[in-house]
C-alpha cells in the first residue's frame, strides 16, 4: 500500500495489535511466522519483546524451529545473539542431519545478520569436508562462497576442493572460475607449495578460455584476483589495458567506477614490483592516486613513543606507492637493535645499513575469522612491504586495545627489534 495517513495509522493499529497478543503465543511456529510478518521495519521494542517471547519458549524449539530461527531474525533484521548461539548450539548438535539447502539458508541469514559463529562455521566446514563425495561441485562452492563472505577460512576443505578444480577444470564456467578466485584471493588461503603454482595455472587457464566472453568488470575481477596472488595472466592482462576496456570501467557512468579504480591500481603495482618485465601500456597511469583519509590509531602512538622514547625517531601517517598506508615508519641499525633517525628526503631502499620497519595498525577485519591470517588487501599490502625491504609489525588493534600499557611497549619492543 501507497504511504499515507490511513496506512500509517493501520500500521500503528497493527503493531498494538501484535503486542497485546505476544503474550498468548503458545507454539513456537505461530510466533516465528509473526515476528517474519512484522518485517525490518518494526520498531525495536517490539522487535524486542518478540525476542524475549521467543527466549522463553526456547525449550520448546524443535530442531526445525533452531533452524527457521536464522532465517526468521534475518527477515526481521534482528542479531539476536543469545537466540541465535542457543540455535547454533541445536545445529552442531544434529549437523549430519541437515539437508543442503537449510544449511545455505543458515549461512545466508548468518551472512545477512553479519553474525560470525566460529563453531557454527567449523561444524558445517567439517560436515562438508567428511562427506565430500556426496556433494557437487557447485554446492560445496556455494559453502566457501558464503564462508568466504563472513570471512571464514575453513582450511581443510579449501586445500580438499581445490583438489577437485585440479581434477575437473573443464567443469568450471566462467561464473564458478570467478567465484573461485573471489574465495582463494579474499581468504588468501596458502595451498601447499607441491601444487599451489598448478592450481593457479589451471585456474588462470580455465580464466582465459572465456576470455572472448568475459564482461569488462568480469575481466577486471578476474585479474584482480590472480594478481593477489602473485599470478599474472598475460593475455587477461593485455585485453584488461585495452582503451576500450579501460574507458568502459573508468566512466563516470560506471556505478563501480571507485572500486574499479582501485582495483586497478592494485593491478599497476603488481606488476611493477613483482613483475617488471611485463610491459605496462602508456595508458596504465589512468587510475589516479588514492589517497586513504586514515589517521594514525592515538593508542599505539603512545605506546610507539615510550617506545623508541623520542617521536623524531619515526614517521608517521605515509602513503607508500600512493596506494598503501603505513602508520608508523621506522629505521633500526644494521644489528636491529636501535632506532635511527629518518632524514625527511630520504628515499625506500637507498640507504642499505638501515632495516625499515613499518607498523601497521589492522582492524580485525583485515584477518580471516578467529585467526591473525591476513585478508585480501592487508597480505597484499605486506606482500609488497617485504619487496620494497621492509619488515612488517601488525599490530592488531581488537587485541591491543585489550593490553595494559606496559604489555603493549612491550609487544611493539619484541615486534619492532626482532631478530
Amino acid at each position: 500500500m501507497e504511504e499515507g495517513k490511513s496506512v500509517n495509522a493501520l500500521r500503528i493499529g497493527l503493531r498494538l495489535l501484535v503486542e497485546l497478543r505476544i503474550p498468548k503465543i503458545k507454539r513456537v511456529m505461530a510466533l516465528q511466522t509473526m515476528m517474519r510478518c512484522i518485517g525490518k521495519d518494526a520498531p525495536l521494542p517490539l522487535k524486542k519483546k518478540l525476542e524475549h517471547k521467543a527466549f522463553s519458549l526456547l525449550n520448546e524449539f524443535t530442531l526445525p524451529n533452531s533452524q527457521y530461527m536464522f532465517i526468521t531474525l534475518a527477515v526481521m533484521g534482528l542479531c539476536s545473539h543469545p537466540l541465535l548461539k542457543a540455535c547454533s548450539d541445536r545445529v552442531i548438535e544434529n549437523i549430519h542431519g541437515i539437508p543442503f539447502w537449510r544449511l545455505v539458508h543458515i549461512l545466508q541469514s548468518c551472512k545477512d545478520l553479519q553474525y560470525r559463529n566460529t563453531d557454527l562455521l567449523n561444524a558445517i566446514g567439517n560436515h562438508v569436508a567428511s562427506t565430500l563425495a556426496i556433494w557437487q561441485v557447485k554446492q560445496v562452492m556455494l559453502f566457501l562462497v558464503l564462508f568466504a563472505d563472513l570471512s571464514f577460512c575453513h582450511t581443510e576443505l579449501m586445500d580438499a576442493f581445490a583438489k577437485i578444480v585440479l581434477a575437473e577444470p573443464e567443469s568450471l564456467t566462467l561464473k564458478d572460475v570467478l567465484s573461485v578466485l573471489r574465495v582463494y584471493s579474499l581468504l588468501n588461503h596458502r595451498l601447499d607449495e607441491d601444487w599451489a603454482g598448478h592450481f593457479l595455472q589451471t585456474l588462470s587457464d580455465g580464466f582465459e578460455l572465456y576470455l572472448s566472453k568475459c564482461s569488462s568488470l568480469e575481466l577486471l575481477r578476474g585479474v584482480y584476483s590472480l594478481c593477489l596472488m602473485a599470478h599474472y595472466p598475460q593475455a587477461a592482462i593485455h585485453q584488461l589495458f585495452q582503451d576500450s576496456r579501460l574507458s568502459e570501467l573508468l566512466s563516470s557512468a560506471n556505478v563501480h567506477r571507485e572500486s574499479n579504480k582501485r582495483m586497478l591500481q592494485c593491478i599497476y603495482l603488481c606488476l611493477e614490483l613483482e613483475n617488471p618485465s611485463f610491459a605496462r601500456p602508456a595508458n596504465a597511469s589512468i587510475a589516479s592516486p588514492l589517497l586513504p583519509s586514515v589517521t594514525v590509531n592515538a593508542e599505539v602512538q603512545k605506546a610507539v613513543d615510550t617506545t623508541l622514547g623520542d617521536s623524531s625517531l619515526y614517521r608517521q601517517g605515509l602513503v607508500l606507492k600512493n596506494i598503501h598506508f603505513i602508520d608508523f615508519e621506522i629505521a633500526l641499525d644494521q644489528e636491529r637493535k636501535n632506532a635511527v633517525p629518518i632524514p625527511q628526503d630520504d628515499e625506500i631502499g637507498s640507504d642499505t645499513n638501515t632495516q625499515r620497519v613499518a607498523v601497521l595498525c589492522t582492524p580485525v577485519s583485515a584477518f580471516c575469522l578467529g585467526t591473525m591470517h591476513p585478508k585480501e588487501r592487508l597480505a597484499l599490502k605486506i606482500r609488497h612491504l617485504k619487496v620494497l625491504g621492509y619488515h612488517v609489525v601488525l599490530v592488531p588493534v581488537h587485541e591491543f586495545g585489550k593490553l595494559s600499557e606496559d604489555e603493549r611497549v612491550e609487544f611493539l619492543k619484541s615486534a619492532i627489534f626482532a631478530e
